[in-house]
This record gives C-alpha cells, sequence and structure tokens, in this order.
C-alpha cells in the first residue's frame, strides 16, 4: 500500500506547530540538564551521598522513556498529552522544594518531573510533526526541534547556575517550574486529534487506522528496528553519565567554577551539531551517520580521560561532545519514520526512545553508586569508551529502505 504523505508546502498552522514544539522542548530540555547543578545542595541539605541523588535522576530517565506517550498522543492528541506534561513537570519541581526529604526527592524528581519530560519533549511533538511535514523536510525539521532543545541546553545550566548562587538551590527549582508552566500554552499550537478522514493542517487526509498493538508486534520482528532499539541505549548512558556528573566531576577536579560554562558549551556546539546532521539526514545514509557519531563520541570520552583535567580540555571536550550530543535524535527519528512511515512515529520512536532511557538509568545510577564505592568516575568512562565501540559496530547493518508490514498490506486489501 502506497503511504499517503504531507506536501512540501508548509501552511501557517504547521509553521506555528514547529514553533511552540521548539520552544516547549527548549525549555522542557533545557531545564532538565541543569539538574546536575543541584546535585551538592541537595545531598548536602539530606545528608545522602550522590548515589541517592543518582536514584532519582535514574528514575526520571526511566518515566522520561516510557512509551506510553506516544499511545496517549495517538489516543488524545499531541495538544492534550503535552500541555499535560509541562502541568506535571512543574508540580515534580514544586513538589522537591515543598518536601524536603529523599522520598520527595525521588517522588518529585524522579516520578513526576520524569513522567512531565515524556510528555513534553522528542516523542510526542516529533510524532506530531512527522504527520504534518514532507519526508525531504523531516531531518531539516527534527533538526530544529532538537536544535532548541541544545538551546535550551545552552541557556538554562547558566541560568540555573546564577539562582542557585543567588536565591538558593530552592528558590531556583521554584522559579523554573513557573517557567515550564509556559509550556502548557504552548501546545494550543499543535494540532489536536485528527479523526479519520480528517485533513491536517498540511493537507493530509488522515488514513483509516491499522490495528495498534498488531503493527507494534510486527515493528519487533524486523532487524533493522530491534538495531536502532539496542543502540540507542549508548546515546541514553552517554548523555546521563556526562550531564548528570560532569559538574561534580570538575568540582573533584578543582575546576568546579566552570560547571555551568561546560554544560552551556555542549548546548551551544549542540545547537550547531543538531542542525548539521539534521541536514545531514536528509541527504547521507543515516546508519554510516550514527555509527560515526557514537565512535567518535568514544574517542573523544577516551581522550578526555587520559589529559589532565583543565578548564581548557575541558571547554575543548564540551565542544566536541556537544557537537554530537543530540545529534542522533533526527538522524534515529528519520530512520524509524522511514521504515515505518509517519502514522505511528511517536509510538515506534517512544520505545527506541525507551532503551535510550534505559541506558540513561544505568548512566545516572550506576555512574553515582561506582563513585560512592570507589571514589572515581574511571570506571563510568571506560563504560561509556567500550558502548561507544558498540554503537559504531551495531547500526552498521541497518537497511534503509520502508518495511512492507504484512499487517498493512492485509488492511489494504481488506
Amino acid at each position: 500500500m502506497s503511504r499517503a504523505e504531507p506536501s512540501d508546502r508548509m501552511t501557517r498552522a504547521v509553521v506555528v506547530a514547529i514553533i511552540a514544539s521548539a520552544l516547549s522542548v527548549m525549555l522542557s530540555a533545557g531545564i532538565r540538564q541543569g539538574f546536575g547543578l543541584f546535585l551538592t545542595p541537595i545531598t548536602a541539605e539530606l545528608g545522602v551521598g550522590r548515589e541517592t541523588f543518582g536514584i532519582a535522576a535514574a528514575i526520571s530517565n526511566l518515566m522520561f522513556g516510557i512509551p506510553v506517550m506516544g499511545f496517549l498522543a495517538e489516543r488524545f492528541g499531541s495538544r492534550l498529552v503535552l500541555g499535560a506534561g509541562g502541568a506535571i513537570y512543574a508540580a515534580g519541581l514544586l513538589l522537591v522544594t515543598q518536601w524536603v526529604a529523599t522520598a520527595g526527592l525521588i517522588t518529585g524528581l524522579g516520578i513526576l518531573v520524569g513522567i512531565g519530560l515524556a510528555a513534553t519533549t522528542y516523542v510526542v511533538v516529533l510524532g506530531a510533526l512527522v504527520q504534518l511535514v514532507s519526508p525531504r523536510q523531516r531531518g531539516t525539521v527534527f533538526g530544529i526541534i532538537t536544535a532548541m532543545g541544545s538551546a535550551g541546553f545552552l541557556v538554562m545550566p547558566p541560568v540555573a547556575q546564577w539562582l542557585v548562587d543567588t536565591y538558593g538551590w530552592q528558590q531556583a527549582i521554584r522559579i523554573e517550574a513557573v517557567l515550564i508552566l509556559s509550556v502548557v500554552l504552548l501546545s494550543l499550537g499543535l494540532p489536536g486529534k485528527q479523526k479519520k478522514g480528517q485533513q491536517t493542517a498540511a493537507g493530509k487526509v488522515m488514513e483509516p487506522e491499522v490495528p495498534l498493538w498488531s503493527f507494534v508486534r510486527e515493528g519487533f520482528t524486523k532487524p533493522s528496528y530491534l538495531l536502532l532499539v539496542s543502540g540507542f541505549v549508548v546515546c541514553g548512558f552517554h548523555i546521563a553519565f556526562i550531564g548528570t556528573h560532569l559538574p561534580v566531576y570538575l568540582e573533584d577536579n578543582g575546576i568546579g567554577h566552570i560547571r555551568g560554562a561546560a554544560l552551556a558549551f555542549i548546548g551551544a556546539f549542540n545547537l550547531v551539531g543538531s542542525l548539521t546532521f539534521g541536514w545531514l539526514a536528509d541527504r547521507l545514509p543515516r546508519r554510516f551517520l550514527l555509527s560515526f557519531i557514537y565512535g567518535m563520541r568514544g574517542v573523544i570520552l577516551l581522550i578526555y580521560l587520559l589529559t589532565p583535567i583543565t578548564v581548557v580540555s575541558t571547554l575543548l571536550f564540551s565542544a566536541a561532545m556537544g557537537l554530537l550530543w543530540l545529534a542522533t535524535v533526527p538522524v534515529t527519528s528519520g530512520t524509524i519514520a522511514l521504515l515505518f512511515g509517519p502514522k505511528y512515529l511517536a509510538i515506534m520512536y517512544g520505545f527506541v526512545f525507551f532503551s535510550h532511557q534505559v541506558g540513561a538509568f544505568f548512566g545516572a545510577w550506576w555512574s553515582g553508586k561506582v563513585y560512592d564505592a570507589t571514589g572515581s568516575y574511571d570506571l563510568g568512562f571506560y563504560v561509556a569508551i567500550a558502548l561507544g565501540l558498540y554503537g559504531l559496530l551495531v547500526h552498521l547493518p541497518i537497511q534503509e529502505k520502508p518495511i512492507e508490514m504484512k499487517l498493512t498490506q492485509a488492511h489494504a486489501a481488506a
């Protein structure tokens, strides 16, 4: 069955949806990337080790990756899911400041913020936008959305650092909760639930639905999809390991004063990397791009581990890692859209993203546990380097062509 696709023409409604999605991701992802700056003051207030904060961050990463958001967006529409996610995110942040205990940290930062993140970032907004833009525009549009997440990474960690230094960690988190509430308003820019036979903002008529769970089950029998699922674990481990533990790693090495700058460097260069790799994803084999990204991450981690930890080496590390930070998102999501078409991108990408967050769980929690046990992050670096090599190899066999789903063929013949 041929797949109906949106045209290349962008209507005003499509442009509004892209802008609303980009700003939502910028706020949601940007605030999240500054959580590592709260590790020291929160653990000091609670009198606990880094593993406790790591557990909360790890639970947040798992909740962030729950694939149910794709199903909810398909069932109720991206607009409702995004708006509800912004409210839950804000509630989780406020809970951390009001319930100053380990249980409050895990419930607020771990569970509620994790759910809010899942509803306000890539799975939901990319699933909405893939229905609105043509295949020739997807890599570029996905790159723009990812780059705005990078812009948040550039802006929010330095702001969070200033807020903590000026007002203390509790007031800083309260201010961030107010900021994330704006996502509720931004959600109005996304399309609501589309009905069968109804035109989208891009002029596409929605196709009759095929059985969802059958589609998902068949998708998990496709080797190329399984390779993407296993490979994205690597990305999650890298992001969580560095994002959660780099700030305190710099403190341990006597250069904690550049924590915010190091994260901002990652965000600034991630802006460039996301746009570049999104553009390249429309023009070059995506499997080679993914292999390059993961392999280079391993090389960069190895070089940083083996060189003296200085201000210059750290900023160079942050810049190099930033170029590759979220460059995987437009490439991976574009590959999934190619394999399965746009209809169920939110759901099929949701499962891949869950594997990302499984890796993030271990990157945040296990690395903190190793530090508490050994007083060093070296083993975390070694594992991250080895995973980079795995990521390089696992993406090479992916076949970049639309998958012929038996279910879809049967549905067309019915």
